[in-house]
């Protein structure tokens, strides 16, 4: 079946356009033609006069929502926060762990080769293994039991299995090298995060092939000008992509523009960092086997520290035009081209282009979904009177 969008603005990586066609044959786009396409009997017919479509979001780092986290361990739950994440327009994401038992881990690795199809939901484009191999000096929320060295006879089953894409570790834990490298070999990514590690550390990983920070600034010392440390590697290494969440809490609005000024929308990523509590009102919730409290949405431990967010990648997107005075167009690769390099996707997500996954969101003018494309299917359509 095709589908066929008209009357709005197209933003690919290289255009603005205005007054083409879209369309979408299966899960592929197809064409951006200039003049009106005739329509075909079975065609599915979509016109937006005024409004805006662009690509997918896709969040890296996501561990909840609706009441559901990964952790729970069920495809239900996946599917789940699925179906919130594609309300806020995001077409992939990688739903995420905390640290945990091993037999635990295993058991999300289950739930998400279990997970099959994905109606009315964004997808699953491969687990985020947040710990448990970091530093407790640095945890933040995650459970300090359960933090440990990395042993290989754990992780090589993971790691082998093809549904972890992304692993946050802290470099100076025991075992991380060894881990990097066999990760690499097998396609798995890897994020510098709740970590002491050195700057002559965190290069050094990142010669072994680590290519992200997790929530940059957050679960890590501070830039010092003599010590400049795993932040200071972050700025320096061009190879390193820093995840953010622009929330506003996490971090100052004014350190979210100087990382975009130093780093570019290129090697910027936007996460939310979402827990089960994104989408519900304030109370008490678990983030893995934390207790967290949520008020005002703002999601916080028992000793008051910061435990992932409530936020949406939609305000996380609007946060970042703000804080960082960019436009749309400009603002919009770090929700889409760049973590869909992150995750080694960019041939095929996190673009508007022919051939590329007809993975789409609609925005109207004040930058609000209004529908949410996955592989050419709708997966949200906004209610509108």
């Amino acid at each position: 079946m095709r589908t066929i969008i008209s009357g709005g603005t197209i933003l690919t990586p290289e255009r603005t356009l205005m007054g083409h066609t879209l369309v979408i044959d299966g899960e592929r786009i197809f064409d951006l033609s200039e003049q009106p396409v005739p329509s075909r009997p079975g065609d599915l017919l979509i016109r937006i006069p005024g409004w805006t479509i662009v690509p997918g979001f896709i969040d890296v780092h996501v561990h909840g929502a609706q009441g559901a986290d990964a952790m729970d361990a069920a495809p239900e739950a996946l599917l789940g926060m699925g179906k919130y994440l594609a309300q806020h327009g995001v077409t992939g994401f990688c739903p995420t762990t905390m640290a945990a038992p091993d037999d635990a881990i295993g058991v999300v690795i289950e739930a998400f080769e279990a997970l099959g199809a994905y109606p009315g939901s964004a997808r699953a484009l491969g687990l985020h293994l947040e710990g448990p191999y970091l530093n407790p000096q640095y945890r933040g929320a995650q459970p300090a039991q359960y933090l440990r060295a990395a042993n290989v006879q754990e992780y090589g089953p993971w790691i082998r299995s093809g549904s972890v894409r992304l692993m946050t570790v802290a470099p100076e834990v025991e075992g991380v090298s060894d881990l990097i490298r066999a990760g690499v070999a097998l396609g798995v990514e890897f994020a510098a995060g709740h970590s002491a590690a050195s700057y002559e550390q965190t290069l050094a990983a990142a010669d072994l092939g680590l290519r992200q920070s997790t929530h940059t600034f957050n679960g890590m010392p501070r830039l010092h000008h003599r010590e400049p440390g795993l932040v200071g590697a972050i700025l320096r290494d061009e190879r390193i992509r820093a995840q953010i969440i622009a929330d506003g809490i996490h971090v100052h609005p004014a350190m979210i523009r100087l990382l975009i000024q130093v780093k570019g929308t290129d090697r910027t990523v936007l996460i939310t960092d979402a827990t089960r509590a994104a989408g519900m009102p304030d109370g008490e919730y678990l983030l893995g086997s934390e207790v967290i409290h949520v008020n005002g949405g703002v999601s916080r431990t028992e000793d008051a520290s910061l435990a992932g967010s409530t936020l949406s990648m939609d305000q996380a997107l609007r946060n970042v035009m703000e804080h960082a005075e960019l436009s749309l167009r400009d603002a919009l690769p770090m929700a889409t081209q760049t973590p869909a390099a992150a995750l080694g996707l960019a041939h095929r997500k996190g673009s508007i282009r022919a051939g590329y996954d007809a993975d789409l969101v609609i925005l109207d003018g004040a930058n609000c979904v209004q529908l949410t494309m996955v592989e050419g299917q709708v997966v949200y359509d906004a209610p509108r009177g």
